[in-house]
C-alpha cells in the first residue's frame, strides 16, 4: 500500500530537496531546502547543508560562529505563514476552525471558492486524503498559480485528489453530490443558489469574511434561501502565555481577529427550515424590511 501524498516527506533522516526550519538561540526562524553541496549563511556564521542531510530531525547544528541551531521539518502553520502570497493565507487558527466546524473527513468531496495563496488547500488536501476530492476556484489566474505553486511544492509534487478552475463558482460549478462547501471570498451570498443545488442533505456550508457588514449579509441571505438551518457564526482569538519559573502571565501580543466563520447544513429538499423564535431587539429592522422573520418583532 503506497503511502498518502506528502507523508514522505514529513518523517525520517533529512534528504536533498527537504524544507528545513532553523531555530536560533532567540526563537528566530529560518526556512531553507537542503541542497547537496550548498551553504546555509546568516550573519552568525555559516554550515554546509551536508551536515543535515542524513541527520535526524530534531539535529543541532553549529555555524563558523558557534551558533547552534535547531533544525527540524515545518509544520504545515509554519509552512502557510511563510508561503509566498498572491492574496492573504487563511490563518492556521482559523484553518483549524474549519476543519473541525465543517467536519471536514479523509474521502470527502469539497469544494472551494477563494484559494488565494493556497494556505487553506493544503490544510484541506491534508485532510481528506488522496481518495477525496477538493474541487478549487480562484477567479484570478495569478492568484491561481501561486496557489498552485505552493501547495505542490509542500506535497511535493500535484496532488491526486485536487482540481483547480480559474473562474466564478457560480458561473462553473458542475460538481455536484459535494459534502462540503467552503467560500472565502467577498461576496459568498452571489454562489448560495449555485452551492445549494451542489451540496448534499446534511452537507455543510462554511463561509470565511472580514467585516461584519459582509458576515451579516451572508446570514441574512443564507436565511432568505431557504433550504438551509439556521447560521451559526463566530471568531478565535489566540493569546499565548510566557512560563518563566514563577513568572507565569499572558503575552503582550496576541492573534486577534483575522475573520468570522459561519457554518449551516443543507436541509432535504422541499424541506423547509423551522421558524425561528427571537425577539430582535427594538429597531433591529427597519419599517421597509420584507426578509425572513419579518414578522418576527412579535414572536415569543
Amino acid at each position: 500500500m503506497s503511502e498518502p501524498t506528502g507523508a514522505a516527506r514529513r518523517r525520517g533522516p533529512f534528504k536533498v530537496g527537504d524544507q528545513v526550519q532553523l531555530t536560533d538561540p532567540k526563537g528566530r526562524h529560518y526556512t531553507f531546502t537542503l541542497e547537496a553541496g550548498k551553504n546555509f549563511h546568516t550573519h552568525k556564521g555559516s554550515f554546509p547543508h551536508d551536515e543535515l542531510i542524513g541527520a535526524p530531525e530534531g539535529s543541532v547544528v553549529r555555524t563558523t560562529g558557534n551558533v547552534a541551531y535547531l533544525a527540524l521539518r515545518p509544520l504545515l502553520p509554519d509552512y502557510v505563514l511563510s508561503m509566498p502570497r498572491g492574496a492573504a493565507v487563511v490563518y492556521p487558527k482559523d484553518a483549524g476552525q474549519i476543519l473541525a466546524f465543517a467536519d471536514i473527513f479523509p474521502g470527502a468531496r469539497v469544494v472551494e471558492a477563494g484559494v488565494g495563496s493556497g494556505s487553506l488547500s493544503s490544510f484541506l488536501l491534508r485532510a481528506i486524503g488522496d481518495q477525496g476530492m477538493l474541487h478549487s476556484y480562484e477567479r484570478r489566474e495569478d492568484f491561481a498559480d501561486i496557489a498552485r505553486q505552493n501547495v505542490e511544492r509542500y506535497f511535493g509534487g500535484p496532488h491526486p485528489a485536487w482540481q483547480l478552475t480559474v473562474g466564478d463558482l457560480q458561473d462553473n460549478l458542475s460538481d455536484t453530490d459535494v459534502d462540503r462547501v467552503i467560500l472565502d471570498m467577498l461576496a459568498p451570498w452571489e454562489c448560495l443558489e449555485a452551492v445549494s443545488k451542489a451540496l448534499v442533505p446534511g452537507g455543510i456550508l462554511c463561509c470565511y469574511v472580514a467585516t461584519t457588514t459582509q458576515l451579516a449579509r451572508t446570514v441574512e441571505s443564507i436565511r432568505e434561501i431557504g433550504c438551509f438551518n439556521e447560521p451559526t457564526a463566530w471568531e478565535t482569538m489566540i493569546r499565548n502565555w510566557h512560563i518563566e519559573g514563577l513568572a507565569v502571565r499572558p503575552d503582550h501580543r496576541m492573534i486577534g481577529h483575522t475573520g468570522f466563520l459561519l457554518t449551516a447544513r443543507r436541509l432535504a429538499d422541499g424541506v423547509e427550515p423551522p421558524m425561528r423564535r427571537r425577539r430582535p431587539a427594538k429597531g433591529a429592522y427597519g419599517e421597509d424590511y420584507t426578509g425572513p422573520n419579518a414578522e418576527a418583532g412579535t414572536a415569543r
